[in-house]
């Protein structure tokens, strides 16, 4: 097997739980016409059949705006901007119908496409699209009219949710339409957002021409909750000199994460359509490709269930392997899982810890601290102990011990401070190893 081989295959593996995890979810891809217009868009598409063919429950939002401008200035249209929003007269309008259809037709041509020796081979995808919209005129803002230009009323959620059950893909426009029978230009993001919240998804993709968020530094940012996501918005806001002038697309796709997630959507995504690859790296490896915005952070503590073996088991074996960890077969670990306490993010258990208590002494042993490579260097380790601390107080215990053989300054650190074997518990010195010649180390629980 040659290398190349052998990092799919590991590739395949780590992503094995994040196709169990999105298996029947629903996801809102909210795809702009820059997106649709561009050579990476063969590629999203292949990437959308894929998720489709992993049971996955499809959305997708399209918008098209430059095929709109690029309309307009065929026709020779001038187009009003007033509060970033366009004015859409009874010629512009006519230019959005058209522009919308086309991209419309592109992405369902796009997505029937099954010729052999291609990504989408078999595929067989059905797309549905209709009347799912309804919307309302946005009227007159500060004295302008700003006629066909509309905002979302409500989503048919039923009817979308039946299409889903169906195996369809639901494509929703930028367009929508009134119960007089008006036909209405919408933001793009307004839909999304709108379809994200109404259908109950559980993630908001916005495909953009950026990564996603940089910090001060100029590095991606991986995650960004809410509460900063609006200050960033609110910042940039405040430094437009013209409340007419557009807004970039990135400032308009944060401002619809945050509404979303402000709507009870879980997690939304800013991707790349420029990157190929982009989407399925966000969705399928635990740092992702882009920028995933949450109302509060997505790694959590909890206590283990037995349903967490494996995943323990995978998290401390190469531990076990180096000799830090005794090693503990499948069998022993399922017996002592509700002992686990452990932190999730994003479905993917990246850390662990055990309390094994000795009622009689009152004192517990701290086990099995492990933390993923991949996410060493924060403050997890020191989570996984402040649980473990907190659960032996309201158990009773009134001191920890430690046995550890390569980790000693991280529990000195820590306010452990070396003992010696003679005070562990009697029922754990009948079974020390001798051999292993671990240190012990003990924290009083009562100082703190």
């Amino acid at each position: 097997m040659n290398d190349d081989t052998k990092q799919y295959v590991n590739w395949f593996r780590h992503s094995s739980p994040y196709i169990n995890a999105h298996r029947g979810n629903t996801f809102v891809l909210m795809l702009s016409g820059e997106a649709v217009a561009h050579a990476n868009f063969a590629n999203i598409v292949h990437d959308i059949a894929l998720l489709n063919s992993l049971g996955v429950r499809l959305i997708l939002v399209h918008g098209s705006r430059p095929q709109i401008n690029e309309r307009l200035q065929l026709k020779q249209i001038t187009s009003q901007l007033h509060h970033h929003l366009r004015v859409t007269d009874q010629d512009t309008l006519t230019c959005v119908i058209e522009a919308s259809a086309i991209v419309r037709a592109e992405i369902e041509a796009r997505l029937s496409l099954g010729l052999p020796n291609t990504p989408m081979a078999g595929s067989r995808i059905k797309v549905v699209s209709g009347n799912f919209v309804t919307a309302k005129p946005v009227g007159v803002l500060d004295g302008v009219d700003m006629a066909h230009t509309g905002e979302v009323r409500r989503l048919d959620a039923d009817a979308i949710a039946q299409q889903l059950d169906d195996g369809n893909i639901v494509l929703l426009s930028h367009l929508g339409y009134s119960p007089t029978g008006e036909l209405f230009n919408l933001s793009v993001e307004d839909v999304a957002t709108c379809a994200a919240a109404s259908v109950d998804a559980d993630k908001l993709v916005l495909f953009g021409a950026d990564k996603g968020v940089l910090d001060s530094s100029g590095q991606l940012r991986s995650e960004l909750l809410t509460r900063k996501a609006e200050r960033l918005v609110g910042q940039y806001l405040a430094s437009l000199e013209d409340a007419d002038q557009p807004h970039t697309e990135l400032s308009r796709h944060i401002e619809a994460a945050v509404n979303a997630c402000r709507k009870g959507v879980q997690r939304c995504h800013l991707v790349s359509y420029k990157e190929d690859g982009a989407l399925l790296a966000e969705l399928f490896t635990r740092d992702g490709s882009g920028t995933m915005v949450l109302p509060e952070s997505y790694e959590q503590l909890r206590q283990a269930t037995v349903e967490d073996v494996g995943a323990v088991l995978e998290l401390i074996q190469p531990l076990e392997r180096d000799g830090t960890l005794v090693r503990r077969s499948r069998e022993v670990l399922e017996n002592e899982i509700d002992r686990f306490t452990l932190i999730e993010r994003d479905g993917v258990v990246i850390g662990c810890a055990a309390l094994y208590p000795f009622m009689q002494e009152s004192v517990g042993e701290l086990a099995c601290v492990v933390v993923s490579a991949e996410y060493k260097g924060g403050a997890r380790g020191d989570e996984l102990l402040q649980a473990i601390e907190e659960r032996a107080r309201q158990q009773g215990l009134k001191q920890l011990f430690v046995l550890t053989t390569k980790t000693a300054h991280w529990f000195i650190e820590r306010g452990f401070c070396e003992s010696d074997v003679e005070t562990l518990p009697n029922e754990k010195k009948a079974f020390f190893n001798l051999q292993r010649n671990s240190k012990v180390f003990t924290r009083d629980l009562s100082a703190d």
